[in-house]
């Protein structure tokens, strides 16, 4: 997949799917621009180790205008503008609706739902202008399914799909595509915390018979980036092994 001259940026790229995501995209020629919350040295390690030239890494919060706005300026500045957005970043608050707080779902909303709305926002004025652009978004197989003690995440990914398939008609005839990628079960960071016995019961619920990887999703954003999927927008493109058909 040829992505060489792309320039992309990429909130939440410095573990986990969106390192896998930021990774890939070197590797396929794209300049990568990524974000990272509050500790810098995963993210500056990444870069020294991404091939090809021109990529940066920026201190950004997505639920902060003021913070994107000066992440995206600094992007754009050095990559000389964006073909590509992948709005990745998002967090988990998990808790019985029973129990959680309204700060606990605000939190979880705010970043992964208003986050990808605001660094949306952030880039549409250029592309329009230059009438082109590919913005991919970050869902979740829960947003379908369901998942206990995450409403507030099932809440956040479920707008997002929605928020995708309404800004993909708003956006159409000035040549931008809007699309998501929803991943099931991803072997990560996160995952490897869990037991030998509960990955085993994760993979039994998978019809392929285990989790994905990083990778998977890496190339299935890859593609909606790329010149290949130039007729497809307002698509959710499922990554979950077949968990919820």
């Amino acid at each position: 997949m040829n992505l060489k001259d792309k320039r992309v940026f990429v909130t939440g790229g410095a573990r986990g799917i969106g390192r896998g995501i930021v990774t890939l995209l070197a590797k396929e020629g794209a300049r990568v621009a990524f974000t990272y919350t509050s500790n810098p040295a995963p993210s500056e390690e990444l870069l020294k180790e991404l091939p090809g030239d021109g990529h940066l890494c920026v201190k950004m919060d997505v639920r902060d205008g003021a913070s994107i706005q000066e992440g995206f300026a600094k992007a754009m500045e050095t990559l000389g503008g964006l073909d590509g957005l992948v709005n990745n970043a998002g967090i988990t608050k998990d808790q019985l609706a029973l129990r959680m707080s309204a700060e606990e779902f605000k939190d979880v909303v705010d970043t992964n739902l208003l986050g990808t709305f605001l660094c949306t926002k952030a880039v549409l004025k250029s592309m329009m202008k230059q009438r082109s652009g590919s913005i991919v978004n970050l869902s979740s197989v829960v947003a379908q399914m369901g998942n206990p003690g995450q409403c507030n995440y099932v809440a956040s990914k479920a707008g997002i799909e929605g928020m995708t398939r309404s800004m993909a008609l708003e956006m159409a005839s000035r040549k931008i595509r809007i699309n998501a990628v929803a991943p099931g079960f991803i072997a990560t960071d996160m995952t490897e915390k869990l037991s030998d016995d509960q990955k085993a019961k994760i993979s039994e619920r998978i019809p392929l018979g285990e989790l994905g990887s990083p990778e998977d999703i890496a190339h299935a954003v890859a593609f909606l980036l790329s010149d290949q999927s130039t007729y497809i927008t307002g698509q959710v493109l499922q990554v979950n092994g077949g968990l919820y058909l």
